[in-house]
């Protein structure tokens, strides 16, 4: 299965960079920007997270165990939590920079794009909130978005592993939560 993903991925991040190409003039992504690894569930599917586990046990020793003290801390921190959703540091960035960027899922490859939700309205990344991408689409006093051609379709972790791409190529995705649930 996970030589299937693998070229799943590959016409996936093929798709995903002409999208990243055609918006770039309101990308601001780069290397050490790490917004979007800073605050979230980070939703990965049973397959994604074999996945990216695969690549962890290929990482040096030293990366490795700075992961695992990662993931340790946010097991304690996520015991103590008592809010609705438990957002957190990705427990993979290290230095500013993510220990598994060839094997992350598919909800990080699609980080910083904007598209078109279902009932729709557009949906910006947070970044945009912080001057970032689409920041010059965002009229933040009104909450209005100027943007006149997002993508098409919703980039949630179901609608792409569950989509067309995923069953061309037979993709058996599994249950999709939280990251720190796969720990």
């Amino acid at each position: 299965m996970l030589g299937k993903y693998e070229n799943f991925l590959k016409e996936f991040d093929s798709e995903l960079q002409r999208y990243f190409l055609k918006e770039k003039e309101f990308i601001k992504c780069r290397k050490g920007c790490t917004d979007c690894c800073s605050a979230g569930e980070y939703p990965m599917s049973r397959l994604e997270a074999e996945y990216l586990m695969y690549g962890f046990v290929k990482l040096p020793k030293e990366t490795k165990a700075l992961i695992r003290k990662n993931i340790e801390e946010l097991k304690m921190t996520k015991k103590t939590f008592d809010g609705e959703r438990f957002l957190y540091k990705c427990p993979f960035l290290i230095e500013d920079a993510c220990a598994l960027y060839e094997r992350r899922g598919t909800v990080c490859r699609t980080f910083g794009l904007a598209y078109l939700k279902q009932d729709g309205t557009i949906k910006l990344p947070n970044c945009a909130n912080l001057g970032l991408n689409y920041a010059q689409n965002f009229d933040s006093s009104t909450g209005e978005v100027l943007l006149s051609d997002p993508i098409k379709k919703e980039l949630t972790i179901d609608n792409i592993l569950r989509g067309e791409l995923a069953e061309k190529y037979e993709l058996e995705c599994g249950e999709i939560r939280p990251l720190i649930e796969w720990f």
